[in-house]
């Protein structure tokens, strides 16, 4: 299982939200890269970094702290937050980013996301199902829509998508523990996928709990930023 902490950015700097919500917001340093190589100091693989004022946006907007990180550590990086066209998407792997999250714009323009599955590679995308209730949410959480998960993911997996990013809004940044019955549930429904779990993690039991479940990943967030979890527990999984 993969272990893949966590940095979301707002301003540039590196933060944590509760459930989503842009006013409960705690910066933690700030400066992401600083946080980004005390992760690959530790020997963690991966990083997810989530540009919030990109996902508000509709656009990419911290550019420069991507590129920080890419170009100063040896991380995987996979990036979401904003991403709309093509450019944003050849510029990310231009400057060193591995995959992208799709999100938003996976729910309100599908032919547009299977047309870069296609021309980018299945490898490079990973479809973000950010849930709230059973429902897809999007623009950075602000936003419900109508669309079931399992509807959305078998719609995707039909044109090919592999890696899928799933998150329990009700549970993220609570620290109260991930919705394992949905993870369950759709491994059982889906297990082609590579499935990341994202969203409550609070402590190492929950992570090897979702390592016995047979999720891909697991993004892990406020655990790490609130001494929950110690970055060598994580290598050691």
């Amino acid at each position: 299982m993969r272990i893949i902490p966590a940095i979301d950015i707002i301003d540039g700097k590196c933060v944590r939200l509760t459930q989503g919500d842009y006013a409960q917001k705690k910066v933690y340093n700030e400066n992401p890269l600083d946080v980004a190589r005390s992760f690959e100091d530790q020997g963690l693989q991966y990083v997810h970094l989530v540009d919030l004022d990109g996902a508000k946006a509709g656009k990419v907007t911290n550019w420069k702290v991507v590129e920080s990180i890419t170009k100063n550590t040896g991380l995987i990086v996979d990036f979401g937050g904003g991403i709309k066209t093509d450019d944003e998407i050849r510029k990310l792997f231009d400057c060193g980013v591995k995959q992208v999250n799709l999100g938003s714009i996976a729910v309100k323009e599908p032919k547009k996301v299977i047309e870069w599955i296609d021309t980018f590679g299945s490898d490079t995308i990973i479809l973000s199902a950010d849930v709230k209730q059973g429902k897809i949410a999007i623009s950075g959480w602000q936003e419900n829509s109508s669309l079931n998960i399992t509807t959305f993911l078998r719609d995707y997996i039909q044109h090919g998508i592999e890696y899928v990013t799933c998150t329990d809004i009700s549970t993220d940044g609570m620290l109260t523990g991930p919705n394992m019955e949905l993870y369950k549930t759709l491994l059982l429904s889906f297990p082609q996928l590579h499935l990341v779990a994202s969203g409550g993690v609070s402590n190492l039991e929950d992570l090897q709990e979702l390592k016995r479940i047979g999720v891909d990943g697991v993004i892990v967030g406020k655990a790490i930023y609130e001494g929950r979890v110690r970055l060598e527990e994580l290598v050691s999984l």
